[in-house]
């Protein structure tokens, strides 16, 4: 053990993070990235969802309340959505999002935003890469945890 290290301190500590993912646009592209083989970290835990306007703002604040040091929301590009307006809401939602998560003191490099489409594997690619990183760096998320493990 170095000198450096505080006893207690766990230094193979990796993030937990969460993926919220459009069916149609975003689950598909981390398909092609998987089957393409592309090199992702492995700590991201996707979640599928018929559209990114599904993403109720609570699932984010639970999942940080569970334990997710990071979440990805990620849908089809602006005017691809597979039902017409989708992801227009969740862009509103997402915006006002920020101020709430500001409120409850989630930093707000902790939650990612982004719009993948079918054939952008490499983009997933990024988006996880460069998230899994970002949180990293902040270390462990600070928001308490729901102890009765209910609602």
């Amino acid at each position: 053990m170095s000198d450096d290290v505080k006893p207690g301190t766990d230094t193979t500590w990796t993030p937990k993070i969460v993926a919220f993912v459009c069916n149609w646009c975003t689950y598909t592209g981390a398909d092609l990235a998987g089957t393409s083989r592309l090199k992702m970290d492995p700590n991201v835990r996707v979640i599928r969802l018929t559209c990114s306007s599904r993403v109720n703002p609570l699932f984010i604040i639970k999942a940080f309340e569970r334990g997710a040091d990071g979440v990805i929301v990620s849908g089809c590009h602006t005017g691809d959505c597979h039902y017409s307006t989708g992801n227009y809401y969740a862009r509103r939602r997402f915006a006002i999002l920020h101020d709430l998560l500001d409120f409850m003191g989630v930093e707000n490099n902790r939650v990612t935003f982004s719009w993948v489409s079918a054939s952008e594997g490499n983009k997933w690619q990024e988006v996880v890469n460069q998230t899994t990183s970002r949180v990293k760096e902040l270390g462990p998320s600070c928001v308490p945890l729901n102890q009765k493990g209910g609602e």
